[in-house]
């Protein structure tokens, strides 16, 4: 069968998973397609986590917003 490309199926809601999973552990995740960026927007919705979108030529990345900043004081104890 010269020529014939085979695709498998694609789980989309699986994979959704385990990039949700991925951004509730506070770790950045890609998605390539536009159906899997629209299940992955439906479930930060649902979640209500705090998620920045960064959009570039070939997908999106989804960056998790935390409320740790880490601060370095400059400050001296002083005697």
């Amino acid at each position: 069968m010269k020529g014939v490309i085979i695709m498998l199926p694609i789980h989309l809601r699986r994979i959704r998973d385990t990039k949700m999973q991925l951004l509730r552990q506070g770790i950045t995740a890609y998605a390539e397609t536009e159906e899997l960026i629209r299940l992955l927007k439906n479930s930060i919705k649902k979640e209500n986590l705090s998620v920045q979108y960064d959009y570039d030529h070939a997908g999106c990345w989804f960056v998790p917003i935390t409320n740790q900043i880490p601060v370095k004081s400059s400050k001296k104890k002083r005697d």
